[in-house]
């Protein structure tokens, strides 16, 4: 009897299982699996694009901590009032800038609504630590690159007063603006820069840390943060080979320039004078000047020592902008508006009897375009073309063939040029060259 109760029940227990194992392939199907830290943290990434007819990529952008903004390089929206943000699923929303610092490079962008924004790293990275930048270099949406962190504090401009995180995840044009994570996909900062002016990655890549984000986008956002002054001021660091022409130490900014009407000329500054102090800070490295300017905002005023004709003298900085001297953030040249038509040779190339170019100057908008040294012109507008008297009259589609053979098209714009990457001189180093505060 038990025996046959047994046979009895077999056929159930096999109909049981077969069923329990469809319903868990039915789950394994419908469900999705959850998602990794990264892809949840590539959520929260968007492209910038232009809000105009041009419908421009811009660059790269993120959730801030809070969720009610987006956070991304001042660069990026240059003066634009709105821009379009894209996500990952398509999702597009139409934003305002609502703040921007052109000197420390941020802009914050307002969203319709707040969500849940990308988590801050609970520490600083260290040396060595695994990195991943978000973003859209090259205008590749969505990309995840991954590096290391390679120094932690490296001042890459000396008129900015600002200590970068240096790493080696690659990063290209239309990365900038893109978040810099961890493994967990929380926040370690902001990508911003390529090292050396290159525009194409060359190993160092330089990400604003989020205590520098923190204390800039907060302050943006509540109207606390103080501008950075427009000094009138060019300077060049006083290195070996100027220290010896001049009988002093190395040390210090040589002044080369000031503007007339500006706050240097008002505080007495000269062309010649070094700069050797600011406010108790002895300017052993160049770029101390800046950091020194940025905590004597508050004051007011900068004490400077400076040395001239050999004399030690103290002059007083005052640090408030003033309407009337008319001084602004220099911009990137930018061809205005009202020109009617540009020759090949006004937007900076330089070509020979066959087409070929054999040199662009750095700020052409056919550089920024995509046009490079050895290309060959074969059409525009699909069209040869007598490139000697050609005048361009609108945007322009050029076929260029390159020294290799292959052929492509670019679309040439003078009126509406990108600003293409922004300079960064001496790769892991100061740039030693002259500086403009």
């Amino acid at each position: 009897m038990q025996a046959k109760t047994a046979k009895r029940h077999r056929p159930l227990r096999f109909i049981e299982v077969l069923a329990a194992l469809m319903v868990l392939a039915l789950v394994a199907i419908i469900s999705p699996a959850s998602a990794s830290p990264l892809d949840q943290a590539m959520d929260k990434v968007y492209t910038v694009r232009s809000a105009d007819a041009e419908d421009r990529f811009l660059g790269s952008a993120f959730l801030w901590v809070d969720g009610t903004v987006a956070v991304t390089n001042a660069h990026v929206v240059g003066q634009a009032e709105e821009v379009r943000l894209i996500d990952r699923h398509g999702a597009e929303t139409t934003a305002m800038v609502i703040a921007r610092d052109p000197v420390r490079d941020v802009a914050v962008i307002s969203l319709p609504t707040a969500t849940q924004g990308l988590q801050l790293a609970p520490q600083a990275p260290r040396l060595g630590d695994e990195v991943f930048a978000l973003g859209a270099p090259l205008g590749i949406e969505f990309t995840l690159t991954e590096g290391r962190i390679s120094t932690l504090a490296r001042q890459t401009d000396i008129a900015v007063p600002m200590l970068m995180l240096q790493h080696d995840a690659a990063v290209n044009p239309g990365s900038s603006g893109g978040p810099l994570v961890d493994v967990d996909g929380r926040l370690l900062g902001m990508n911003s820069q390529i090292a050396d002016g290159s525009r194409m990655f060359v190993g160092i890549a330089y990400a604003i840390p989020t205590a520098e984000l923190q204390r800039v986008v907060t302050g943006l956002v509540d109207e606390t943060l103080p501008a950075f002054p427009t000094l009138g001021l060019t300077v060049r660091p006083v290195d070996r080979q100027v220290a010896e022409a001049l009988g002093t130490d190395a040390q210090g900014l040589l002044i080369d320039a000031v503007a007339p009407g500006s706050l240097s000329e008002a505080a007495g500054l000269k062309p010649g004078d070094i700069i050797t102090q600011a406010s108790g800070t002895t300017l052993t490295a160049p770029g101390a000047f800046a950091f020194a300017v940025e905590a004597s905002i508050a004051d007011g005023a900068a004490t400077l020592t400076i040395l001239r004709a050999g004399q030690s003298q103290t002059l007083t900085l005052a640090l408030a902008e003033r309407e009337e001297t008319g001084l602004r953030t220099r911009e990137i040249s930018r061809a205005p508006a009202t020109v009617a038509s540009y020759s090949l040779a006004a937007l900076g190339l330089t070509l020979d009897p066959q087409g070929i170019v054999t040199a662009l100057t750095d700020n052409s908008p056919a550089l920024l375009a995509g046009v490079a040294k050895g290309d060959r012109i074969l059409a525009i507008n699909g069209a040869p073309q007598d490139l000697s008297t050609y005048e361009l009259t609108a945007p322009a589609l050029l076929l260029l063939e390159a020294p290799g053979g292959a052929t492509r098209h670019i679309r040439l714009d003078p009126w509406h040029a990108p600003e293409g990457v922004r300079p960064v001189g001496g790769a892991n180093v100061l740039d030693p060259d002259v500086v403009v505060f």
